[in-house]
């Protein structure tokens, strides 16, 4: 029988919530400090079936989360594309040769499964170890999103490298998008293949773009990777997360043909309840910092959430990953909160 979290992303409502956390898989939790510090860098980590397959049982273990999120990063496709990944202590992501003109765009290797084939392999370890009620959720990172490290080489605040290319030589941010894309759906069809039941697709820089580059450049591949995957995949639900679209969540929402949007913690949650679409589901929406702070604020907001979602499947969730520093009390008491609500 399909747990609670995939019986709402498939549009049934009930009493009851189903909760999961952004980055549940991580730095607050001291088991999984201890398992890093042995692994080493994060890419060890992450490409270690037996390592990351415990990293994402282990909120499991400890909270019963509705879902279990694989542990791994949104990078791996321009990993596999051929671009040198790397992760230096205190710093973010770096990758190499960036993708920042034509010419670079074409040097990108045909996809290589062998460097995800690890990824597939935590993927089937999880499924076989999962509790039965317990949805199993893959992931990748959304093309506009992916596109912003592999032209920069690294993360930035404005992304203005690859806004710029967009801007001066669409052809060549076009085709960037198209092969991200098709590694995308082939990626996370494998993953589902191996053993996820729904996924979720990561926009974390949607909010950078100017209304007509967000139509170009996050709407259209997001459809594109959703059409291709229902097509594939048929009966697995997938979540877009657009964070920071704001108003434009109603367009997304509606052109893309996800099953289930996700929103930051920026989206007034009775606007969103009024503005998207009617029995679409939502997941969201606390702020990360709120969970970090606590007390009774923390639990006034989580109830609005929920109050507000009240007429329409709901997934409880953050804005945006959990923060490293977040107290195990307060995950607890947030637990307690939304388990303890009737709708």
């Amino acid at each position: 029988m399909p747990g609670l979290l995939l019986d709402t992303l498939r549009g049934k409502s009930g009493s009851r919530r189903p909760i999961w956390l952004m980055r549940q898989a991580g730095r607050y939790l001291p088991e999984y400090r201890a398992l890093r510090s042995e692994k080493g860098g994060f890419l060890e980590l992450a490409t270690d079936p037996a390592a990351a397959a415990e990293v994402t049982l282990q909120p499991i273990r400890r909270f019963g989360f509705d879902g279990a999120i694989l542990f791994s990063d949104i990078l791996m496709v321009p990993w596999a594309l051929g671009q040198d990944l790397s992760f230096g202590p205190g710093e973010g992501p770096r990758l190499a040769p960036k993708a920042d003109n034509r010419d670079a765009i074409g040097r990108l290797h045909a996809a290589d499964h062998d460097k995800l084939q690890p990824i597939y392999e935590t993927v089937g370890r999880v499924a076989a170890e999962l509790p039965p009620e317990t949805t199993f959720l893959g992931f990748a990172g959304s093309p506009w999103t992916v596109a912003t490290y592999m032209i920069a080489g690294h993360g930035s605040r404005d992304h203005a490298d690859a806004r710029i290319l967009a801007y001066r030589d669409p052809g060549a941010m076009r085709a960037l998008i198209d092969v991200v894309v098709d590694l995308t759906v082939d990626y996370l069809a494998n993953q589902v293949s191996a053993g996820v039941e729904a996924v979720q697709l990561f926009d974390s820089w949607a909010g950078s773009l100017a209304p007509a580059q967000f139509e170009q450049w996050v709407i259209a591949p997001n459809e594109r990777i959703t059409r291709r995957l229902h097509e594939r995949c048929p009966g697995v639900p997938v979540i877009g997360f657009p964070k920071g679209a704001g108003a434009r969540l109603s367009a997304y929402a509606r052109e893309t043909g996800v099953d289930a949007v996700g929103l930051d913690e920026t989206v007034d949650p009775a606007w969103a309840a009024r503005e998207l679409p009617v029995d679409l589901p939502v997941q969201g929406n606390l702020d990360p910092l709120l969970l970090l702070t606590g007390g009774s604020e923390l639990e006034s907001a989580a109830r609005f959430i929920l109050d507000a979602f009240a007429g329409r499947p709901h997934v409880f969730n953050l804005g945006h990953g959990i923060d490293k520093e977040t107290p195990i009390s307060h995950v607890e008491r947030l637990l307690e909160t939304v388990r303890d609500w009737q709708g």
